[in-house]
């Protein structure tokens, strides 16, 4: 349990420091992962705007197709059984878009690029966001 006393707190823990890289040694810049430059990106308040209101239009187009093939597969349900697999698939879709639609900043690059790769956004969705952004979402979209 790390030392919450004020005077002591300057002390490295014995335990902690035989066991545990150096902070400098886990984030070298030869260290580090390539995505711990996707989170510590900055998005101004302009730009969060731009973002939610991109997420919040992609995740209306899909939740609308789900409600489209819910509706269509329900009218098809002629036993109970169908039921219980309709809500299974609805059950498999929510857990599906839950994964997708991530709306953390430090994935957004990563979301916006499989959309912009799906068609269910495209670039002018994106106007206000910086260029460094941009072209990292349109990296990523190539890949």
């Amino acid at each position: 349990m790390p030392n919450s006393d004020p005077t002591t707190a300057t002390q490295p823990d014995a335990m902690h420091s035989m066991t545990t890289p150096e902070p400098d040694a886990l984030h070298s810049r030869t260290a580090r992962q390539p995505d711990s430059d996707l989170r510590s990106l900055k998005w101004s308040a302009k730009e969060k705007a731009v973002a939610r209101r991109a997420f919040d239009r992609a995740l209306k187009l899909e939740l609308d197709d789900v409600v489209r093939e819910a509706k269509d597969r329900a009218s098809r349900i002629e036993e109970a059984s169908g039921l219980w697999e309709l809500e299974r698939w609805l059950t498999q879709r929510r857990q599906q878009i839950d994964r997708e639609f991530d709306f953390r900043y430090s994935v957004l690059p990563y979301v916006f690029a499989r959309l912009l790769r799906e068609s269910r956004l495209i670039d002018d969705d994106f106007q206000g966001l910086s260029q460094d952004k941009l072209g990292l979402i349109r990296q990523l979209a190539a890949l």
